[in-house]
């Protein structure tokens, strides 16, 4: 390798993690720089493009890397996700065990995890695309109006706060905070959750890989916004209808994989975000007393 490329958390305290890169780089001639990255306001480096980068390092967790793989993606580079706090599903290694990482990858002893991404297409602007999810959500008072079809067929209208719309990855992140299914690991789909929809029978639904979907908006009197893995990227005002088109893109971005990564429903459980029912968990205790 002979340039490395950082995308960090806008605020997390990166020092060991930092000192850890700095030294390695040192030690191997690699020049590291800061590559830009949406949401990023800490400055550790000289600035430079992803393109001219071997490997992205993203320091952080789970949201610095999805934002490091967007970065990434354009120009078809590996992104290794280092958690400076907890482990999360997209971070490969600890920060003290970074220089370790690095000498495997530099070594060429790495698995690249592809990643599909949702791409969202409509009329007004260039598509986005969403790593974990696409949510439509309302904008201020009042309830907008979306109208679903999946493959040409009608799904759903429904009056409510708005749509989650999760790639596999995604499925245990907002969607499941809104009621709707895991996808278990290995699987490929897309999952439409409904938020706080008013009425009628409207259960997130599970659609294949290839499926392609249409959602009108009228946003209502509070306008809606847009928002990609997480960050606001645009406003639906009041008034005006849009459209749509939803599909997973296979092979967005590029993770890197070491091996020995923690399983997704293990990671899930040891986070809290999967929790046995109490009854379950009152019976092992008094079982092992």
């Amino acid at each position: 390798m002979r340039q490395v490329g950082l995308v960090v958390h806008p605020r997390r305290e990166l020092d060991s993690a930092l000192t850890a890169l700095r030294q390695w780089a040192d030690a191997h001639d690699v020049r590291v720089v800061q590559v830009h990255a949406s949401g990023e306001e800490q400055s550790v480096a000289d600035p430079g493009a992803a393109a001219d980068c071997d490997l992205i390092v993203a320091l952080g967790g789970d949201g610095t890397t999805l934002a490091a793989l967007h970065a990434a993606a354009a120009v078809a580079k590996p992104v290794l996700g280092v958690a400076c706090g907890s482990l999360g599903a997209l971070t490969a290694v600890t920060a003290d065990a970074l220089a370790d990482a690095l000498d495997h990858v530099a070594a060429g002893d790495w698995r690249p995890r592809p990643l599909p991404a949702l791409r969202i297409a409509s009329e007004e602007a260039e598509p986005l695309r969403a790593i974990n999810d696409f949510v439509i959500v309302r904008e201020g008072a009042g309830q907008l109006i979306a109208e679903v079809r999946v493959d040409g067929e009608l799904f759903i209208r429904l009056a409510g706060d708005g749509l989650v719309v999760a790639t596999t990855l995604g499925s245990s992140a907002y969607t499941l905070a809104a009621g709707g299914p895991v996808l278990a690991p290995g699987g490929s789909g897309v999952v439409v959750t409904p938020l706080a929809p008013h009425g009628g029978c409207c259960p997130p639904l599970v659609a294949g890989p290839d499926s392609t979907f249409e959602i009108r908006l009228d946003p209502g009197h509070g306008g809606a916004r847009l928002e990609v893995d997480g960050q606001i990227r645009r406003t639906a005002e009041p008034g005006v209808d849009h459209v749509f088109g939803v599909s997973l893109q296979a092979g967005y971005a590029t993770l890197v994989s070491l091996g020995g990564e923690e399983p997704m429903l293990a990671g899930l459980r040891r986070r809290g975000v999967l929790a046995d029912s109490p009854r379950i968990v009152a019976r092992d205790a008094r079982d092992n007393r």
